[in-house]
């Protein structure tokens, strides 16, 4: 085999092994359960791209391919940046997870993975702190041991 041939065999089974990942990269962008596995099944199709365009510019030996692959690949980091600060600006609660927080069983509160698992309104005050009537916690007195008439009133 001469080295042409073994280029271009090569070059055909990198193109059959690229297709293959851009159909499992398309079915990730359309099917994937969160944002974030979308945007990375993007960022996977822009790599695909680049490296489709590099063996393409391999077995047809026409150089502006690699120039057009190094500005796509400074696109889709552009882009999978962008992706990032948009998901990280939505917040911490946001599609199932806040499907989720926003469950709340039969006396209104929200739902608890724990069935006796106690909230924040039924747990016992800390040792020296005592619960006001609405709900807040105020200090103990300071004093010692014994109250004095004055602790009392």
């Amino acid at each position: 085999m001469t080295p042409g041939a073994i280029v271009s065999t090569a070059a055909s089974v990198a193109l059959v092994i690229l297709a293959v990942t851009f159909l499992v990269a398309s079915w990730r962008v359309i099917v994937g359960p969160t944002l974030p596995d979308r945007i990375l099944a993007l960022d996977t199709l822009s790599g695909t791209a680049i490296g489709f365009l590099a063996v393409v510019a391999v077995k047809t030996g026409f150089a502006l391919y690699i120039d057009i692959a190094i500005s796509l690949g400074l696109v889709g980091f552009l882009a999978t940046v962008a992706f990032a600060r948009f998901v990280l600006s939505r917040g911490p609660l946001s599609g199932a997870r806040a499907a989720v927080a926003t469950q709340t069983d039969e006396t209104g509160r929200p739902a608890s993975k724990k069935p006796d698992a106690k909230s924040k309104s039924d747990a016992k005050p800390k040792h020296g702190v005592k619960l006001k009537a609405d709900g807040k916690l105020k200090p103990a007195p300071k004093s010692g041991g014994r109250k004095t008439k004055k602790d009392r009133t």
